[in-house]
């Protein structure tokens, strides 16, 4: 597993702290991982930054909830333009 990333986006003096959110807006830390469904897929994700914008990469790992149920049965989580 890879080591988590730190990242300081800074504006003038000031560090900005990146991070991303998860389906509740609850703060996840970047290089953690989280399972994420979208479009009826469950997969795991990593939070990384991009062009200095957090954002979530699909690390190509399926979820273990995603193999113990059925996708139907998931909630699809609305995912950023």
């Amino acid at each position: 597993m890879a080591s988590p990333v730190f990242a300081d986006v800074k504006q003038g003096e000031k560090v900005i702290d990146c991070f991303c959110t998860d389906k509740s807006g609850l703060r996840v830390e970047l290089g953690e991982n989280i399972c994420l469904q979208v479009d009826g897929r469950a997969f795991i994700a990593r939070c990384e930054m991009s062009l200095n914008v957090p954002m979530w990469r699909d690390t190509g790992e399926g979820c273990l909830s995603s193999r113990a149920h059925p996708v139907e049965n998931m909630t699809p989580i609305p995912t950023a333009g």
